[in-house]
């Protein structure tokens, strides 16, 4: 798949499509770490349909993309919970674990389930379901190897939710047949205050902090870093350890903090995990 083909193509097009996926920090800021992924190889046909979507998203205020977007990550969530209590490593664990994992199965398939409803009242079509990959689950033989993955895959949902919210700024309420009123970004940021808890919630269970402060066993795998890593101790261009009268410290300044991924740096991460 010749990227740069496709660039040129678009520009035959659009004259600015170089300054506008560039002024958002679109494609060219991670298609160096996307080219390394085998995923490249293994689904160019996904990879195409993430690459047209983003370039959709870039025209800011299209709630059918973003929430398509979203609805991708729950399914993937969904089904991987799904495989955890259907695997032998469930049965073995205690009543508070597998409660654990049940409800937070429930509330993945209730934002599918809220995600449709919403795509269609607005005039999408939902997506069709993504599951994660057998073979790359057959590989987690204990649940301590599964709580890894459901670590990684609920602290990158909440930071993918946080990099698209922008995108669903000043959209007008819409009216959904037997719900009512609902508004985008409101919808968007009730389910991200959920997966926020999940995430914390196993990250309480594999005996880390519920925030990420730096010491975590998985603090230092691709999904805490970007073109915004989670170490950074910048917000609102004040340095917090030597901007404020009360210093903070790095780790202190990183846990008060969660930053973004881009539809780009996500990709690179879940890509390898579907099916």
């Amino acid at each position: 798949m010749n990227f740069f083909n496709i660039i040129n193509k678009l520009s035959e097009v659009d004259p600015d499509v170089l300054g506008r996926l560039d002024s958002r920090r679109a494609v060219f800021s991670s298609l160096t770490k996307v080219a390394k992924g085998t995923a490249m190889a293994s689904a160019p046909a996904l990879l195409a349909s993430f690459f047209s979507k983003a370039y959709a998203g870039t025209n800011a205020g299209d709630p059918k993309e973003v929430f398509n977007y979203a609805l991708t990550l729950e399914y993937l969530e969904d089904d991987f919970y799904k495989k955890v209590i259907d695997s032998p490593q469930f049965i073995l664990q205690s009543a508070a674990d597998q409660a654990a994992i049940r409800q937070i199965k429930k509330h993945e398939a209730s934002h599918v389930a809220l995600l449709r409803t919403v795509i269609s009242a607005i005039g999408g079509t939902p997506v069709a379901p993504v599951t994660f990959k057998a073979a790359t689950f057959a590989t987690l033989a204990t649940f301590a190897a599964q709580l890894e993955v459901a670590q990684l895959l609920e602290d990158t949902g909440v930071r993918a939710y946080k990099g698209r919210a922008g995108d669903l700024l000043g959209i007008a309420d819409v009216n959904i047949t037997g719900v009512g009123m609902v508004n985008p970004l409101q919808a968007a940021l009730q389910i991200h205050s959920v997966e926020a808890r999940h995430a914390s919630h196993i990250r309480t269970m594999r005996g880390q902090t519920a925030w990420i402060n730096g010491d975590g066993d998985l603090d230092g795998r691709d999904n805490y870093k970007g073109l915004i890593p989670e170490n950074t101790v910048v917000q609102s261009s004040v340095n917090l350890t030597t901007g404020l009268p009360t210093p903070y410290t790095a780790k202190d300044a990183q846990a008060s903090f969660d930053e973004v991924l881009t539809v780009q740096e996500v990709l690179a991460l879940v890509t390898p995990l579907l099916s």
